[in-house]
């Protein structure tokens, strides 16, 4: 008989108002104040048929729950589906394995039982407790350090879904012992956190079970191995260790597991353990308590029960004592024919294992199971993203601050530190450091946890050139009785470390290991993340540098200089942070398209790799790297790889000098360029308002192709172009240009290597005569201006815009921009000439250029003219990679703000972003580009963004896009030039507008 399955819908509906409970916590005001468990009086018919159903052993046997794995044999599978056919127990306690096993398992199992199996498992902190392949959230003493408890009630309620995805309707959780491994010291701190957990559980319909009654907390020995002795006197157990599970009853826990512990004040009875002592049972917890909910001994198999019981005596003993459910028994057989016997003595009655089999029943009807379990999907919908979110979130809240000399965390102006990371303990680079680099390159080292002192003095001495050492310690162990996992050199180098050195340590280690430091006083700041995972190492990254902000308080004391309670708060958020789409309103869901358009484009040549980042109200979401370098796939794009950004240089580089200069006063966009370049005067350039040079309404020539001046044919009787396509003239340059195949240099126009007469450094070996400085200027000067003021862009006005900006300042473009902006930015790859600063190797190539510079560009700008005036420019000469690019689109974004320093007014930016001839259809703002509100025309982006977007491309295949009104940032980075210039692929595909309609369609709130 399996009546529960025809149940289910009708139980459901009648059960509903029971499912959901507000979240609350009441204070203790005597025990008839509480509220009894859910289930209690759960299907009263239905348990009353199954029990009327049940042989009197199959009633004894309802309180067994045995021990089950999905990761062993099928003789281990047989084994239980012996006791269930043989025995109909009551249910499975299931270890390590996987979901989807599990879950098969599962069916197989409820398929085989009479009576349908409560199913628990150990999942503390989410099913990745045991098994492999799910979330695994934070332990409970991380969550012991938020401030609040609504998280944790989430988390609750999310850990009751996942379980009852694999088909657990019971998790043996929450452990709400005080101190040890539970959230703390604090006996409120530890009820709160417990019952918002619970309470989330229970919201979920999941049985949860508070453990270790009466308290495990206080003390260091293990009961797996040993008997431990608890001394205290019955009021500190009270007061202290009973006092969470007294709350927990209060606010109706449906199951209270009991501990094996020696507990003289409660029994005096020498080496009893509580789990099988009838005063602390039941005397105490269902009596004195009045608890009425399901109480689970600690598995019987366990050193700490009484192990001088024999097989079967020992079940029960553990029922006597009052357990309801006797967890892990050593032998089912036996311990059915123990308890009839204890039954015919007269010790127990049936009326006794009526009541506890009951009560078994009404709680498997009040979890409301459906069964067979749907495993399709099974690992996606574990891992949903809104998990992750949860998990990321309760992280972010538990870090704690415990030092921060002079307010040193966040780290503000980047531009001033020279930063060394030191992972103690991880060998290889870690996501710590990973994380680190994303908001400032520093050095990083790496020592193992088993290093010689000599290894740790030899760190000491190469960490002597920097002023600021991040150390994180790493490889750590829960267990005090392995000292947490630190070494002795470890704690020696640390104290010295942070005596000589201004240090900022992050400890991924338990709290208690504080006590083991005495930090020296150039200790700068001391973040205490608690555990060793690669997101809590991204995070504290991110909290050192202002991504997130501190919040966290320890939830217990740790030596003399760290009380429970401590917590500095490190403001708001200063910097971008990264993390998951959901978390910026976003569905992760529709990610995959923006994978797939970059993979086909790459699959179709029309780019070789690209980096694309979309980050929304200042979080990174998206940040990936595709493809190679070249289509000789040899190296992988990767997050910190350079490209040519092209005419993004102009809002990168340029505008921000302007904007900057303006906000002083030394700048007005008003004037006529003559006024900043009286040289200008005797041509008509010196007319032209800066307004229109900047919107590209001035009339100027789109472009001129300078180097041709330098190169002419062999053939004197041959033009230089033509404009066919022939077996002479076989290079496209543009339109219907096509060059000469057989060209030179212009005598004295190039050398190979650089000299006072040639110091313009062109490309690799090709150095350019001083004297076409000038002649690039002349032919500007001399080019014919459109009459009619009329949108046509053109590169030229910035030609004049460089030498305003390096007048204006005093300095080089290449120095102003990076001492400005780049280095308080702590976009630190971002600037001209990258091959002064980065090897090669990490910069990506664009044109096989064979007919200007007969070589494969590789950190040389690729517009022609910025590489005759040295590869810096007003309008191109700017490398960079999308993380960079993405800081300076946050700081405009922010409204000129980033990292605690203002670099440009907010007004500033909106009179700049301003559309000033749109009535004209021009869509131009100052300086910026911004969208084509007209969709019959083509524009830079999709007909998604607003009108106050703003952002500008690049002819390598380059786009950035901010939108005020969404918050989404775009970037968009690849060298589709490559291997030529002459491919419209990228173009044709519009990869870059589908891209970012997939980002706006994403948007979820």
């Amino acid at each position: 008989m399996k009546p529960l399955r025809k149940i289910i819908p009708i139980a459901l509906a009648i059960l509903s108002p029971l499912f959901t409970s507000s979240f609350h916590f009441s204070s203790h005001a005597g025990m008839a104040d509480g509220i009894d468990p859910p289930f209690l009086d759960a299907g009263g018919e239905w348990v009353d048929s199954v029990y009327e159903s049940l042989s009197r052993d199959e009633r004894i046997a309802q309180l067994f729950m045995v021990r089950a794995y999905s990761d062993k044999d099928g003789t281990h599978t047989e084994s239980i589906l012996k006791l269930i056919r043989k025995y109909n127990i009551g249910g499975l306690c299931f270890f390590q394995g996987g979901p989807l096993r599990q879950a098969n398992l599962i069916n197989l199992y409820q398929a085989e039982a009479k009576t349908p199996l409560l199913v628990a498992q150990d999942a503390e902190w989410g099913p990745a407790f045991r098994l492999d392949s799910t979330i695994a959230y934070p332990r409970q003493m991380t969550l012991g350090a938020l401030q609040e408890e609504e998280g944790i009630h989430r988390m609750g309620q999310e850990v009751a879904e996942q379980l009852r995805m694999i088909g657990v309707n019971m998790n043996l959780a929450p452990v709400m012992d005080v101190n040890n491994k539970s959230f703390g010291e604090d006996v409120t701190n530890v009820s709160r956190k417990g019952i918002a957990y619970m309470q989330g559980m229970q919201d979920g319909r999941l049985l949860c079970v508070a453990k270790h009654f009466p308290g495990h907390g206080d003390t260091d020995k293990d009961s797996h191995h040993t008997l431990p002795l608890i001394r205290h006197t019955r009021e500190r157990l009270w007061n202290t260790e009973m006092h969470p599970f007294r709350e927990a009853i209060l606010q109706g826990v449906t199951g209270i597991m009991t501990a094996h512990l020696e507990v003289p004040a409660l029994d005096s009875t020498p080496d009893l353990a509580s789990s099988l002592s009838y005063e602390i049972v039941t005397g105490i917890l269902k009596e004195e308590l009045g608890y009425r909910g399901l109480i689970i001994s600690d598995a019987l198999d366990m050193a700490g029960a009484d192990m001088h019981q024999t097989p079967g005596e020992l079940e029960a003993l553990a029922f006597q004592a009052g357990n309801d459910i006797l967890l892990i028994p050593t032998a089912v057989g036996k311990g059915i024919s123990a308890i009839k016997k204890e039954i015919r003595r007269g010790n127990l009655t049936w009326e006794r294992v009526e009541e506890s089999c009951r009560k078994i029943l009404a709680a498997k009807y009040w979890t409301a199971l459906v069964h067979p379990l749907k495993v399709s999907g099974l690992h996606e919908r574990l891992n949903d993203n809104k998990y992750r979110m949860t998990r990321s979130g309760l992280y972010q809240g538990s870090l704690t601050l415990l030092e921060n000399t002079d307010d040193i965390l966040p780290l503000q102006r980047l531009d001033t530190l020279r930063i060394a990371t030191v992972a103690i303990g991880d060998t290889g680079p870690n996501d710590f450091q990973k994380y680190i680099d994303l908001y400032l390159p520093s050095v990083h080292f790496n020592i193992s946890r088993e290093a010689p002192a000599d290894s740790y003095l030899e760190l000491l001495e190469k960490l002597d050139s920097f002023n600021l050492v991040i150390a994180g310690l790493h490889n750590t162990d829960i267990r005090a009785s392995g000292n947490f996992g630190i070494r002795e050199n470890s704690i020696l180098f640390l104290n010295r470390l942070t005596s000589q050195k201004p240090s900022v340590v992050v400890v991924f280690a338990s709290p208690y290991s504080l006590a083991k430091f005495e930090f020296g006083d150039r200790l700068k700041a001391l973040l205490m993340a608690y555990e060793d995972k690669e997101l809590v190492q991204g995070l504290s990254a991110q909290l050192i540098f202002g991504g997130i902000p501190a919040r966290g308080m320890l939830p217990v004391s740790s030596g003399n200089r760290y009380k429970a309670g401590d917590g500095i708060s490190a403001g708001e958020a200063l910097r971008l942070r990264y993390g998951l789409p959901e978390e910026a309103g976003i569905d992760s869901r529709l990610m995959y398209r923006i994978d797939s358009l970059v993979m086909d484009a790459i699959q179709v040549k029309a780019t070789p790799g690209c980096q694309v980042l979309a980050a929304r109200h200042g979080l990174v979401f998206y940040h990936k790297s595709f493809g190679y370098h070249t289509y000789g796939r040899k190296d992988t794009v990767k997050w910190n790889d350079l490209y040519d950004v092209a005419s993004i240089t102009k809002i990168a580089a340029t505008l921000p000098v302007l904007m900057q200069l303006t906000q002083q006063g030394r700048f007005d966009v008003n004037e006529k360029l003559g006024k900043y370049l009286p040289g200008l005067d005797t041509s008509d350039k010196g007319e032209l308002l800066i307004t229109d040079v900047m919107t590209h309404q001035a009339g100027l020539t789109p472009w001129i192709p300078f180097y041709y001046s330098t190169i002419e044919p062999m053939d004197a009787d041959q033009d230089l172009i033509s404009k066919r396509l022939s077996s002479k003239y076989p290079f496209r340059l543009a339109g219907h240009i096509f060059l000469n195949k057989n060209l030179k240099y212009v005598d004295g126009a190039y050398a190979g290597e650089y000299s006072s007469q040639y110091p313009i450094h062109v490309a690799e070996g090709l150095y350019l005569n001083k004297n076409y400085r000038d002649s690039l200027m002349h032919r500007i000067l001399n080019s014919e201006l459109k009459e009619q003021k009329e949108y046509m862009y053109s590169d030229l006005g910035y030609y004049f815009l460089h030498p305003i900006a390096e007048k204006l300042t005093g300095m080089p473009l290449e120095e102003y921009t990076m001492e400005q902006f780049y280095s308080p930015l702590g976009a630190s790859y971002t600037g001209f000439l990258p091959l002064e600063r980065f090897p090669p190797g990490q910069i990506i190539p664009t044109e096989n250029d064979l007919f200007f510079r007969r070589q494969l560009l590789r950190g040389y700008v690729h517009d022609p003219g910025a590489a005759m005036l040295g590869g810096v420019a007003g309008h191109a000469g700017i490398f960079s990679n999308a993380n960079d690019l993405a800081k300076i689109m946050q700081m405009y974004l922010n409204g000129g703000q980033y990292g605690g320093l203002e670099y440009i007014a907010d007004t500033i930016i909106d009179r700049f972003n301003t559309c000033l001839h749109c009535e004209e259809g021009n869509r131009r703002g100052i300086g910026f580009d911004k969208p084509e509100m007209d969709y019959e025309k083509e524009g830079p982006t999709c007909q998604c963004v607003s009108p106050s977007s703003f952002g500008h491309s690049g002819f390598t295949g380059t786009l950035v896009w901010a939108d005020p009104d969404t918050g989404i940032l775009y970037i968009f980075l690849s060298n589709k030039i490559h291997p030529d210039q002459d491919s419209p692929k990228l173009v044709e595909m519009n990869v870059r507008t589908k891209i970012q309609q997939v980002l706006h369609d994403a948007i979820m709130y």
